[in-house]
């Protein structure tokens, strides 16, 4: 289950604070077993429970690269052109422990946190929490504006 985000924001007339998604992402066994195979990640602490105990962790873990891409997909679809993004960052704060049956719920919120008009860019802070546990930190995107710098930094009309 992924909830949707709402229909596409007009990113001409933000304002700090303002939040542009709020999504939730279900973490399944079955997405980690996908996740590896589209990646090539098969460390064993993303499907093998004793190796993960082994590693101290409190179980099979999400992929850290999976956390962070399907944390930014809300706000790629409220902002409808995901050229716009600029940059995205994030600091992995604790692992999402996904059990083997049922799922482990990512809720995900993206709010500006900051505008720069000379630049003309958006910096958006993402919140991203399973169970009340923030799992990244520090997590922001920056996404070019409409009329802001184009992608090789030029202006655009």
């Amino acid at each position: 289950m992924t909830t949707p985000a709402p229909a596409p924001v007009d990113l001409t007339d933000l304002s700090v604070g303002q939040e542009l998604a709020r999504t939730s992402h279900e973490l399944t066994r079955d997405t980690l077993v996908r996740y590896a195979g589209a990646s090539g990640d098969f460390n064993p602490i993303h499907y093998n429970d004793a190796v993960a105990a082994e590693a101290g962790l409190p179980g099979v873990i999400a992929h850290g690269m999976l956390t962070m891409g399907t944390a930014i997909t809300g706000l790629l679809e409220a902002i409808a052109d995901p050229t716009a993004v600029r940059a995205y960052s994030t600091r992995f704060t604790n692992p999402i422990p996904v059990p083997p049956t049922g799922s482990a719920l990512l809720e995900v919120v993206a709010v500006v946190g900051a505008l720069d008009e000379t630049a003309g860019t958006a910096r958006i802070d993402l919140t991203a929490e399973v169970d009340g546990t923030k799992v990244l930190g520090r997590a922001r995107a920056t996404i070019a504006l409409p009329g802001g710098a184009g992608q090789d930094g030029r202006e655009t009309a």
